[in-house]
């Protein structure tokens, strides 16, 4: 048995590794992907204060800040019995759509396009940030950090900070929007609609415009039959902050559509023995193992699955896309993998949308920004659609307001078990006995994650009794590995 190992995977948020075994017939036996690191901040939340968890939580991630902030937000409000009034909706999902068509601008242009725009198997010294921008063009580039800096002036207007925010507090936000805030909001918002149709461009020309990435998006190595999970309005259109769950089976009908209070009852964690990852399924369903199906409970959140979820985009520019993004597929729903980095164009176009028509909104500047909490009620349960996947902030508290538990779903949580599938498959397709096991063709494998927008210093959460551990001790001049210790390893 041989072992291949990919350690560090790159171009992703966190650390981790894949180890890839072939069997003596040069025959991919199993991958194992392992992420080495554990945050734990559902444990040391316990004790505090709940409305500091909006300060505290988003510090789990600096990439994806906002979500926790929003997703801890509505779970005090929860908490503490205090609905937002409209204007305080209006504010914080202003933010938190600037961060998701933000966020989507980063995945795609820094860790994922250079896989396409300078190719798969192109040199890693060229295969990022530095080599796209060679490919596209400075002016495109400059669009890129323009579209990065005005959307995190936007959050910072809103949210106190551009990275971390703070604005939230329970029943609203603490700051209102001046008249001439708004008008730099509406202009910024402008520039995110005309960048997100920009970025779909660069998609089409490239990526659709070429045979080869179209069959290796459209590859079965690349393509998994699972369930699909994401956050929908009242007409089932996708909403990154507010709505219902709504989960469709492998062939797109709905299985379930749930209120976020209620996601225990549909929700189940498991854990692996060589990973601090916890594994999510539907409870409805049941855990066969790391397999697709109608049979498996394995679902996917993140952009893919949202699209599949829903039944459109709110917005006009993006549902002419959402309708265009199915028709070239084959219909709903899509189970292609790489598909996802179209979907999260979609998703951009959407966002940027939806901030426009909210800076619109004449009661954007009004000063009836917050409402007044009533009392602690005990718990309180917040759910967004982070840009990796649907996000759950679960807090329970005593009497005087003090956090006694607190469980986290991390968008990418959802997607631990599908990650794990789709490297699997990916290299049982790529690496062929007698095949030579390029440092490409282990790009190729990592594409196959990537496309999840993967974030491990949001997900990982469980916690075993004695931390497991591995000390490698080594020869000072060679670096030789002399001996190695494992605990629960």
């Amino acid at each position: 048995m041989k072992k291949v190992s990919i350690d560090p995977i790159t171009r992703l948020e966190g650390h981790g590794k894949i180890e890839i075994f072939v069997d003596d017939n040069g025959e991919v036996a199993n991958v194992y992907f392992q992420i080495p690191e554990l945050r734990g901040f559902e444990r040391f939340c316990v004790g505090r204060p709940v409305e500091e968890l909006a300060r505290i939580t988003p510090r789990i991630c600096g990439v994806c800040p906002e979500a926790h902030h929003m997703a801890a937000a509505k779970a005090i409000d929860a908490c503490y019995g205090a609905e937002p009034t409209r204007t305080g909706k209006m504010l914080r999902e202003i933010l938190y759509n600037a961060f998701s068509a933000a966020d989507h601008t980063t995945h795609f242009f820094v860790l994922a396009a250079p896989d396409f725009v300078v190719g798969p198997m192109a040199d890693p010294a060229e295969r990022n940030i530095l080599g796209l921008i060679a490919k596209v063009g400075p002016e495109a580039g400059g669009k890129v950090i323009q579209m990065r800096a005005w959307s995190h002036e936007l959050i910072e207007i809103i949210g106190g900070r551009s990275v971390h925010p703070v604005s939230t507090v329970p029943g609203g936000v603490s700051k209102p929007l001046s008249k001439e805030e708004a008008a730099r909001v509406k202009e910024i918002a402008d520039y995110q609609v005309e960048f997100a149709q920009f970025a779909i461009e660069i998609f089409n020309q490239v990526v659709l415009g070429n045979s080869e990435y179209v069959d290796l998006i459209m590859s079965d190595m690349y393509a998994h039959k699972t369930y699909y999970m994401g956050v929908v309005d009242e007409n089932n259109k996708v909403n990154f902050y507010d709505g219902d769950i709504r989960v469709v089976d492998p062939d797109g009908k709905e299985f379930v559509k749930f209120a976020p209070d209620d996601y225990l009852q549909h929700i189940t964690e498991r854990v692996e023995p060589y990973s601090y990852l916890v594994y999510p399924y539907l409870t409805g369903v049941g855990w066969k193992g790391f397999v697709d199906g109608k049979d498996s409970g394995v679902y996917r959140a993140a952009p893919l699955a949202r699209l599949n979820a829903a039944d459109g985009m709110s917005t006009p520019l993006a549902q002419a896309e959402y309708e265009r993004y199915f028709e070239t597929l084959g219909g709903k729903p899509v189970h292609a993998t790489l598909a996802t980095h179209w979907a999260r164009l979609v998703e951009l176009l959407y966002a940027a949308e939806r901030t426009q028509d909210l800076a619109n909104d004449p009661d954007v500047t009004s000063t009836d920004i917050h409402s007044m909490p009533t009392g602690i009620t005990g718990e309180g349960i917040g759910v967004v659609e982070a840009p990796r996947g649907t996000l759950y902030h679960h807090y329970k508290t005593d009497e005087n307001g003090f956090v006694t538990a607190c469980n986290l779903i991390v968008g990418t949580t959802n997607n631990n078990a599908a990650i794990s599938m789709s490297l699997k498959k990916a290299a049982q397709g790529l690496i062929q006995p007698g095949g030579e096991i390029s440092e490409g063709l282990l790009n190729e494998v990592e594409m196959a994650f990537r496309a999840y927008d993967p974030c491990f210093g949001c997900a990982t959460h469980t916690l075993f009794g004695e931390m497991p551990l591995e000390v490698a001790v080594r020869e000072q001049s060679t670096g030789e590995v002399l001996n190695t210790v494992r605990r629960f390893v």
